[in-house]
């Protein structure tokens, strides 16, 4: 077993592929004819792409068969997939890669954890994908977070235990799933949003060298 491993999520935390989601998703609103806002859309994050078509659809009290609902489904994420297609290196977020190379030189175990199926052709984009060990996204896990079944995996592949894992989160969901999980929690967000995360920060600029190596070292 490896002593210490870290998992990172990807939407919000390496890339901000959030607002693509967004956009996606209100162009669906629109041709329903509501509107969708960026505060409801708050409500998404870390949540599977079937769970977020049924509260969209709640939003805009709209009721449809399953074949209309599959159809949707697939028309957002295509839509999704026109935007992520442009993605290159500026998308990455400020000071990731200082992390990741930092853990990098360490020989540290790295895995993604996240909701999204196309969490491998955004970090080949973002030229991110070498520095991850182990990919455990949507087409790997059964349960959405809050359930941990997505980080309790990435602990298998990294071979590190559950509690000598370290997990950087944006969503309040993801908190929860580390926490269940047995995991070091950070969140990567406002803090009064993501109070129940064991360390804060607003974004990966906050975080020094110093702080990652003593996590290292108490693992």
């Amino acid at each position: 077993m490896n002593e210490s491993g870290f998992i990172f999520d990807l939407d919000g935390v390496i890339v901000d592929t959030a607002k693509y989601h967004y956009l996606a998703w209100k162009k669906l609103a629109d041709q329903l004819g509501f509107e969708f806002t960026e505060e409801q859309n708050e409500r998404f994050k870390g949540v599977s792409r079937r769970r977020c078509l049924e509260i969209l659809l709640e939003l805009g009290e709209i009721t449809v068969s399953q074949q209309q609902f599959d159809a949707w489904l697939i028309e957002k994420n295509e839509d999704y997939l026109t935007y992520i297609e442009k993605m290159d290196e500026s998308e990455i977020l400020p000071d990731v890669p200082k992390i990741l190379h930092f853990l990098k030189e360490k020989n540290i175990p790295m895995a993604l954890g996240s909701a999204s199926k196309n969490a491998r052709p955004i970090l080949e984009k973002v030229k991110l994908l070498p520095y991850f060990d182990a990919i455990v996204d949507g087409k790997q896990v059964t349960k959405a977070k809050p359930d941990p079944e997505v980080f309790l995996i990435a602990s298998q592949m990294l071979k590190v235990a559950p509690g000598n894992c370290v997990v950087f989160e944006d969503a309040v969901a993801g908190i929860e799933a580390a926490n269940r999980a047995g995991m070091t929690s950070i969140g990567i967000g406002e803090q009064d949003v993501l109070s129940q995360a064991k360390y804060n920060f607003k974004d990966f600029t906050e975080i020094d060298l110093e702080f990652i190596e003593q996590l290292i070292r108490t693992k």
